[in-house]
């Protein structure tokens, strides 16, 4: 069962594999083009960013300069961070690019900006966010299934807006869609300040060859 109402760390871990610990340099957050009703979300996105800048670590996003989205871009630069932007040709047009970026990658497609957002990235983060972040969310939660990468994906399940999410899988699993053992493929963080420490502290090992996760 995921749990929602408390840090749910639960690392893929194999007994036999060397482990090393997570050495964060790029976090990629999925977030919101828009900025919700709740202001403390905006408040969470800021302290994010704000963390990342302080930490030297660089920030990989949507290169947009509204919503959460630039919220947080805003709050790295700010603290002397760096932000990389990726976006595909046909939305540099409709969304707002940030103009104060580190670097911009203009890309050819969706599927093209999430899989550079990938390359680039040392895990994930999720802050609230609309369909494209469920979107990311789910797809680099599967990829994780299908032995794509051992990243840490951590949902910040900020004022429970992440409950939902939870619950769907633990309906997925209940169904018998997915084996229990899919909870373990992210963590469930509640406060912002746990994010960084949370990954760093997962260690980098192989998926076992008889994992229960497919």
């Amino acid at each position: 069962m995921v749990d929602c109402t408390a840090n749910n760390v639960t690392p893929i871990v194999n007994a036999s594999a060397h482990f090393l610990m997570t050495k964060l340099t790029s976090l990629c957050v999925y977030c919101g083009s828009q900025a919700g009703n709740q202001p403390s979300h905006r408040a969470a996105a800021a302290r994010l960013g704000t963390l990342l800048g302080e930490n030297g670590i660089r920030l990989i996003f949507g290169a947009g300069s509204v919503g959460l989205m630039g919220v947080v871009a805003d709050a790295v630069l700010a603290a002397g961070g760096e932000a990389v932007g990726i976006i595909p040709h046909h939305l540099n047009r409709v969304e707002l690019v940030h103009d104060q970026l580190t670097e911009i990658h203009v890309v050819n497609s969706m599927h093209e900006r999430k899989q550079r957002m990938f390359e680039l990235a040392d895990a994930f983060a999720v802050l609230p966010g609309g369909l494209g972040t469920l979107d990311e969310t789910i797809e680099i939660v599967t990829w994780r299934q299908l032995r794509l990468h051992q990243m840490p994906v951590i949902l910040i399940d900020h004022r429970g807006y992440w409950e939902p999410f939870c619950d769907l899988v633990d309906h997925v699993v209940r169904e018998g869609f997915a084996h229990h053992s899919v909870t373990t493929l992210f963590t469930v963080v509640n406060d912002v300040d746990d994010v960084i420490p949370t990954i760093e502290a997962q260690p980098q090992a192989e998926i076992p060859a008889n994992s229960d996760y497919l």
